[in-house]
């Protein structure tokens, strides 16, 4: 039994865990270990699990940082990425540890909080107590319930009510260990009535070991807030990753997130909406490109519980050699919840004869005056397009890199930043090209 060594090692290392954190996060493991005996990892045997097995990838010798050490690295030094015309506030998870040496100082309004999950934790108790672990649910979730078990810090973005923080921040999630190793974060945004707050979070591997993560992020959006998140993945083939996103959102808010894999090994991504306030809107995107091995899954649930709400729903795929890609979207609309608008769009492009996708949009709806929609369209590209730029002289592999670049275009209209979207253009382009094997820019192009 998988499960049965991270029992095992929860229960004789219980002390050192607590030790090496903090009271707002220990007072949840008992919880979340009793939790994780009863279901343990999620399997292939379950529905919404069927194309990617979590329990087979944590089947290994992997090490965790318990004592919560700080791995010997520059974080400046590894990350070279250049993002042009883009000013951010830089911070750094180095695997799960913050790193508080490189964190930059900046100048934000009064009672923001931005950094360390530890310092906030001690610095605001009752702020921390009142978000933390309490949507990221684990009744029906092995890997949050292992998640909420051991992960020791993260990242919190705490923006009181009114106050804008008009700079975007930058989290870099750093992935450095000599040996194989399983890494657990935590991130935590708390945006107050009528604040604005951006981030980017980016995903990034050093060293060859394996590493197996699990991610947990809530965010909260209270009345009239802005939330954006966007998530660069550009790890290697070597990663195994498990992220679970939960989002809850008051009257007037908006939410965005986008997940852009760009070049992975294992990734399963769990997006779950919750609309609580009249005229809140969730803007969910997604984009997978995916050749070798590589194997990408996204869920994403999206519930309204009120009326007069609106969500937008688009995830594409790119598929060539043996990858595989698999999106499960569900949108639920519940009887109160009058005056809906929903959308789900999932479109994948299928390059090779040996790339495959499984897709499963569905639509739940217990509500009578509605605006719902869900579509699923997979082939290979438009050959009337390909035709079309052919007459004009463009090569044929050109007119291809063209079109596939231009299939991930509205979801990259979903970023509120202009030259982080410009620049995802460009990688994207690349990575198409073939040229961008791990990471657009870092560690030299490796």
């Amino acid at each position: 039994m998988t499960e049965q060594q991270y029992i095992d090692l929860f229960q004789s290392y219980r002390k050192q865990i607590d030790d090496n954190s903090v009271e707002g996060m220990n007072k949840h493991r008992d919880a979340a270990f009793q939790k994780f005996k009863e279901i343990g990892f999620p399997t292939a045997k379950q529905e919404d699990y069927k194309h990617s097995d979590v329990a087979r990838n944590f089947d290994g010798d992997f090490g965790l940082n318990l004592r919560n050490l700080e791995f010997p690295i520059d974080p400046y030094r590894v990350f070279r990425c250049d993002v042009p015309n883009i000013s951010t506030q830089l911070h750094f998870l180095i695997n799960d540890r913050y790193h508080h040496r490189s964190s930059t100082v900046n100048s934000f309004p009064g009672g923001v909080f931005i950094g360390c999950m530890q310092h906030f934790a001690e610095k605001f108790p009752s702020v921390f107590n009142e978000y933390y672990a309490q949507i990221a649910h684990y009744e029906d979730n092995g890997t949050v319930a292992y998640n909420t078990m051991f992960a020791q810090d993260g990242f919190v973005v705490y923006v009181p009510e009114n106050t804008i923080v008009e700079k975007p921040l930058q989290l870099i999630n750093v992935l450095r260990s000599d040996v194989d190793i399983n890494v657990n974060r935590r991130i935590l945004i708390i945006a107050g009535k009528n604040a604005q707050v951006k981030l980017l979070a980016c995903d990034h591997t050093v060293d060859d070991v394996n590493f197996v993560v699990t991610q947990v992020t809530e965010i909260f959006a209270g009345e009239n807030a802005q939330v954006d998140f966007y998530e660069l993945e550009e790890n290697s083939v070597n990663v195994k990753r498990f992220a679970n996103l939960f989002s809850r959102q008051f009257a007037n808010s908006n939410v965005i997130t986008s997940c852009i894999t760009l070049h992975n090994g294992f990734t399963r991504n769990n997006f779950e909406f919750k609309l609580l306030g009249e005229h809140a809107e969730a803007h969910v995107g997604g984009i997978a490109i995916c050749d070798k091995e590589q194997h990408a899954d996204n869920y994403a649930f999206l519930d309204h519980a009120v009326p007069n709400c609106m969500s937008n729903e688009l995830f594409k795929y790119s598929l060539d050699e043996r990858a595989t890609g698999a999106f499960c979207g569900k949108i639920l609309v519940e009887k109160d919840a009058q005056k809906t608008q929903a959308y789900q769009n999932n479109k994948n492009l299928v390059i090779s004869d040996t790339a495959k996708m499984f897709s499963k949009p569905q639509l739940e709806i217990y509500a009578d005056d509605v605006k719902c929609s869900h579509g699923l369209t997979t082939g290979q590209l438009d050959q009337d397009a390909l035709f079309y730029l052919r007459a004009r002289g463009i090569s044929k592999s050109e007119a291809r890199q063209m079109l596939m670049v231009a299939f991930m275009e509205d979801v990259l209209d979903l970023i509120r930043i202009d030259s982080l979207r410009e620049r995802l253009e460009y990688l994207i382009d690349r990575r198409f090209r073939g040229e961008l094997l791990r990471c657009g820019g870092c560690f030299a192009d490796q």
